[in-house]
């Protein structure tokens, strides 16, 4: 039977091995926090960076996909492009290759021709009509269509169809209906007690002509660009708007605008480009006329290339007149440059 002594040193010495425990438990947990720390602190530490040998490697691939693009670029483009320059400096006949130096006298020569200078401002009338009404009309397009109700598809389809034809057939079909005689357009003016509209022969209207033929057929692309422009804006920036009190302007000015900002200098760019270069449906429709009327930039040079056999001449407008594109496109992303993204 134990004794009041050793029943009182009980109490203590259990209350002491619980203390002596209580530092070791947490020690413990300690290193194992030490531990795990480590662990993680060499699972982030950062890998190797690639070898010299390995990026040199990657080097050598790209190039390697690089060089098919870039054979055909100078093989189709550069070489073309240098052989062009070279011949705007000479007296160039395509028949009878004859070839004599002249300098910069093709393009002096240039500045003073009459009718370079008409087709340059055909050119320019032509583009300055049809940028902002095509752009207009095909984003009004795009706002009518942007959103799905019964029959989208179908308008979709009918306002895209006429890029799936051809510029050549479908200049061969305006010129049809605009057949002073028999074209379906007189026909119906006729019907209608109105005047006859001869836009082949009248050399006030023809470039009018033109120009519808034009918008018509590119409208359905540039409204598929703004088609994807609209369907990038989130719907969450319209209900913001609409919840502020923004009306269906005020909600087209200050979102809609601000975030096609890139999709409109895309079109802009590539519409003023398609514009100044502008051929088959002259060439086909009225061949440049009535009068020159019609004739603008490109079509003076196929002109003087291939019915006059003035390389040279030729040569030498197309160089000057790409310059002038190339102008009026850096002024362009000038403009439309943005230190604000969105």
């Amino acid at each position: 039977m134990p004794t009041p002594a050793s029943s009182a040193r009980t109490p203590s010495s259990a209350i002491a091995a619980a203390a002596s425990s209580i530092p070791v438990a947490s020690s413990t947990a300690g290193s194992a926090d030490a531990s795990a720390s480590a662990n993680a602190a060499r699972s982030t530490k950062p890998s190797k960076r690639p070898s010299a040998s390995y990026e040199r490697q990657e080097a050598k691939a790209a190039l390697l996909f690089i060089l098919p693009a870039f054979a055909l670029l100078a093989v189709f483009i550069f070489y073309p492009m240098l052989q062009a320059l070279w011949i705007s400096f000479r007296h160039y006949n395509l028949i009878s290759s004859e070839s004599a130096f002249a300098g910069f006298g093709n393009y002096g020569k240039l500045l003073g021709d009459d009718t370079f200078l008409a087709s340059l401002r055909h050119s320019f009338y032509f583009t300055v009509v049809v940028l902002p009404v095509q752009t207009a009309i095909s984003l009004g397009l795009a706002l009518l269509i942007q959103h799905r109700f019964r029959g989208v598809g179908f308008f979709r389809t009918v306002y895209f169809l006429p890029v799936a034809v051809s510029f050549a057939i479908a200049s061969t079909i305006f010129r049809l209906i605009y057949n002073k005689d028999y074209g379906l357009l007189n026909i119906v003016l006729k019907g209608l007690g109105m005047p006859v509209l001869d836009f082949l022969s009248n050399p006030d209207i023809s470039m009018l002509g033109i120009i519808i033929l034009c918008i018509w057929r590119a409208m359905g692309f540039v409204m598929v660009i703004f088609l994807a422009g609209l369907n990038n804006i989130p719907d969450y920036l319209y209900e913001a708007a609409h919840v502020d009190g923004a009306g269906p302007l005020q909600r087209f000015y200050y979102v809609t605008v601000p975030l096609l900002k890139r999709t409109l200098a895309f079109v802009v760019i590539i519409t003023t480009m398609d514009a100044l270069k502008i051929f088959i449906p002259i060439y086909i429709t009225t061949s440049g006329g009535p009068a020159g009327s019609t004739s603008t930039v490109v079509h003076f040079i196929y002109e003087t290339a291939f019915k006059q056999m003035n390389m040279g001449y030729a040569a030498a407008a197309a160089f000057l007149f790409f310059l002038l594109v190339l102008a009026i496109s850096a002024v362009q992303l000038r403009l439309f440059r943005s230190d604000v993204e969105y």
